[in-house]
């Protein structure tokens, strides 16, 4: 999932230049992927594909929850727990896992994480 993105729009955080990635890249990816829309969900913004949620962002505009099937969840938070995480008692029974937007190295990692989401929810006829 890492790559970079050789001049993204995110301001740099000046942490050795690595973007800072912002809800408002999230939105921006989201939607400029086909058929994508946006729409509010236990008030927050949520972005589907078809009618099917393959995002979402946090309450606080410093995660998203995007799908993942539930057999691949424990070995991405192993590999990478300052990125990924589940709410645990909340988060167990579903396809999804949260990504701290602050861990990814910009936005073209985070194009990565939503495409990969997107495809998941995403109609053949899409996808083909």
């Amino acid at each position: 999932m890492k790559s970079t993105d050789g001049g993204g729009s995110s301001p740099s955080d000046g942490a050795g230049g690595r973007s800072v990635v912002t809800a408002e890249d999230v939105r921006a990816v989201a939607l400029g992927m086909p058929e994508t829309t946006e729409k509010l969900a236990w008030g927050q913004p949520t972005f589907r594909v078809a009618g099917k949620m393959f995002a979402s962002l946090g309450d606080d505009d410093t995660t998203i929850g995007v799908k993942c099937p539930k057999e691949e969840r424990d070995e991405l938070i192993a590999a990478e727990p300052e990125k990924f995480f589940i709410k645990r008692g909340h988060d167990d029974n579903y396809n999804f896992v949260r990504v701290r937007l602050s861990a990814l190295d910009d936005t073209a990692e985070l194009r990565d994480v939503l495409l990969d989401s997107w495809r998941q929810a995403a109609p053949r006829r899409l996808t083909e």
